[in-house]
């Protein structure tokens, strides 16, 4: 990719998210982070030359190399794919500015441990799976804020800052609509205790997320072709 194809790619998307917030309100701040799990470092070096800064990575392993080939960039690195056990030491060791994947109880518990053993935090979104679909990871719109409330409470080293989630798999703009409003609901429930964000919208529908209400989106290949 070149500069001249990153910085008309990086207007288009802003332009796109500067209408769709000005819809809500002038004070409705979105924030853009560069999914990069397809691209290579060259790529979001060109991306950051453009004027992106946040990005965010799917793999442990390929978080740990971009880190390593941009470590002379101010960048800030978002975690946003799922996370096995095995890889929780690992991700730890890498400082992500936010992960976005916090799916279980189950995982917030061994994270929490694990931190506790470093004596570090991590900042999370607890992620919700609003459409009720098997093939999506996170926590019941039913359990989500009784999740929220476990964490915050249980889970000292790990600080929670808003709720991530998928828009359902659908080609019926209705279902999606529902599965965001679903979530930003959940987001404003939780926000008196210190939520932040509303993570949800990807290439194919952060306008109409950020319509719902989202204020961070996840874009990659409207970025990155």
């Amino acid at each position: 990719m070149n500069n001249e194809l990153a910085v008309k790619n990086l207007d288009k998307v802003i332009t796109k998210i500067e209408g769709a917030r000005l819809k809500i309100s002038d004070h409705h701040i979105v924030k853009l982070i560069g999914v990069s799990k397809y691209s290579t470092s060259q790529d979001i070096e060109v991306l950051y030359n453009a004027g992106q800064r946040a990005f965010g990575e799917n793999k442990v392993q390929d978080l740990k190399e971009k880190i390593n080939d941009l470590d002379e960039h101010p960048i800030e690195w978002h975690f946003i794919g799922r996370l096995q056990k095995n890889k929780i030491n690992n991700l730890i060791d890498l400082k992500p500015t936010l992960m976005h994947s916090l799916d279980s109880i189950d995982l917030a518990t061994e994270l929490n441990k694990k931190l506790e053993a470093k004596n570090t935090k991590m900042r999370c979104l607890l992620q919700i799976n609003s459409a009720n679909e098997d093939s999506k990871a996170g926590v019941t719109p039913d359990e989500a804020i009784e999740a929220y409330h476990y964490i915050t409470q249980n889970c000292p080293n790990i600080r929670l800052q808003g709720v991530m989630s998928i828009g359902a798999h659908s080609e019926d703009k209705k279902l999606i609509k529902e599965s965001f409003r679903t979530t930003k609901s959940i987001f404003d429930k939780v926000q008196p205790l210190g939520a932040k964000y509303c993570s949800m919208g990807m290439s194919s529908d952060y306008d109409l997320a950020i319509s719902c209400g989202s204020n961070m989106v996840r874009v990659g290949s409207s970025l990155f072709k």
